[in-house]
């Protein structure tokens, strides 16, 4: 099991011997139990590697890739409503509640690793879709972690289902 250590106040990623820029939430971080929908804070705290979402035909997985995997498609969509039964998880869209897109006209989404924040099971409310993807050059995110593409390319095919991202 390897650590991706995140430094929020440094805004680093490092992994292995690797030392990365960062972007984390917009609002800064906060403590995983403080953490609310929409407040824009990346919650502190280890998050074990869920998998990860594809966008096909702007990324494609390695077969070095160790992690499991999925292509994302026109309809997926994340519930970001805690009156939503599916609150924090993947859904189809359209849904009846209010979910996020997927599939987006920036490149953010390309690559999404799916952080296990709030999902055993989710508590309404307490956050949802902490992701770690793609940077749009440093800018702050909704409350996930983000990178430069070239460094999550670089990073992917090192990570394991065993590993955890560890926000400091």
């Amino acid at each position: 099991m390897s650590i991706i250590r995140v430094d929020a106040n440094a805004r680093t990623l490092s992994f292995e011997n690797r030392l990365m820029r960062c972007a984390i939430g917009r609002s800064g971080t906060c403590p995983a139990d403080s953490k609310r929908e929409g407040d824009g804070y990346t919650p502190l705290g280890r998050w074990p590697i869920r998998g990860v979402l594809f966008r096909p035909g702007r990324s494609a997985p390695s077969p070095q890739l160790k992690l499991p995997w999925r292509w994302i498609a026109e309809d997926d969509g994340w519930s970001d409503d805690p009156a939503d039964p599916s609150y924090n998880r993947p859904v189809n869209l359209p849904h009846l509640f209010s979910a996020e897109t997927l599939i987006r006209n920036d490149l953010l989404y390309d690559i999404i690793i799916i952080l296990g924040h709030n999902d055993a099971p989710p508590v309404p409310g307490n956050g949802s879709a902490i992701f770690f993807h793609i940077s749009d050059k440093d800018k702050a995110t909704e409350g996930c972690v983000a990178i430069a593409r070239a460094d999550m390319d670089a990073l992917l095919t090192k990570l394991t289902p065993s590993d955890t991202m560890e926000i400091t």
